[in-house]
């Protein structure tokens, strides 16, 4: 099953309502998952919204959006605690510390964006299930090699796919500024964990880096852009391609997102 079929059965489902949902309706519901960080981090905007039909068909994009970005979540926030689970990290290790505290924060994505869901009146999607081989072709829990070059992969997805729905998320300025303070977040997860193998914290050119098999050249194709909005940065400063293009990540389409982490769904 594919995102977009799992995006279509949660459109499919939406209520149809025109009703406000009060912020004490959605602070109970909450409630009712027993996650009190998802309280916290719930959007009041999302909360008080009043659906009128062209309202609510807008609401239904962001849903939409927010079930895309907690399909992500779902990915990598499974994808750290079966790796903590198996004892393929270094027991002990700061690298081992690293990952405990990205998995804390990919679980705690996981809950806020399904009480911002909620919030908004739609449906979370149910977690899938993931196979974490590609069918075959990794093996995380059993070899730390595989376990990082599947981290890196995945946190550089997710760091571009959240740039390509920014725009989606215009109108709502709530939802917007939690998505980019995710987006913040996995940035820095994509840095650790590029430094953790070696690297750069950040992406060169369209290069995967070293040691990435070419099975994870989806994730970094278009990174190799040099011109933005309109102006190519090479003009501007003695600095070259490499510096131009490291100074900026490109976005992932949801077409391009779905391809990467549908290797991944059973």
């Amino acid at each position: 099953m594919t995102i977009f079929n799992l995006l279509d059965r949660i459109s499919a489902n939406l209520p149809d309502t025109q009703q406000a949902t009060s912020r004490r309706a959605l602070f109970t519901s909450v409630a009712d998952l027993g996650k009190k960080m998802a309280v916290a981090a719930v959007p009041i905007g999302a909360a008080t919204t009043v659906y009128s039909p062209k309202a609510f068909a807008q609401e239904n994009s962001v849903i939409d959006v927010l079930n895309f970005a907690l399909l992500l979540e779902y990915l990598e926030s499974e994808y750290y605690i079966k790796g903590l689970d198996s004892g393929v990290i270094p027991s002990g290790s700061d690298e081992e510390k690293v990952f405990m505290q990205i998995s804390k924060h990919e679980s705690a994505h996981v809950e806020f964006l399904k009480a911002a869901i909620s919030g908004s009146g739609g449906d979370p999607i149910d977690k899938p299930e993931f196979d974490f081989s590609a069918r075959g072709n990794f093996w995380p829990f059993h070899k730390y090699k595989d376990f990082l070059v599947l981290s890196q992969a995945f946190e550089d997805t997710g760091v571009r796919a959240y740039k390509g729905q920014a725009a989606n998320l215009i109108g709502n300025d709530a939802v917007l500024t939690a998505a980019l303070q995710i987006h913040s977040v996995e940035a820095s997860h994509a840095s650790k964990v590029r430094r953790i193998r070696g690297l750069k914290g950040w992406i060169t050119e369209d290069e995967r880096g070293d040691g990435m098999p070419a099975a994870t050249q989806a994730v970094y194709d278009g990174e190799d852009q040099l011109v933005q909005a309109g102006i190519d940065l090479t003009s501007l400063t003695a600095f070259g391609a490499d510096s131009a293009t490291e100074s900026y990540d490109e976005p992932l389409t949801k077409e391009e997102v779905t391809a990467i982490a549908s290797l991944f769904l059973v």
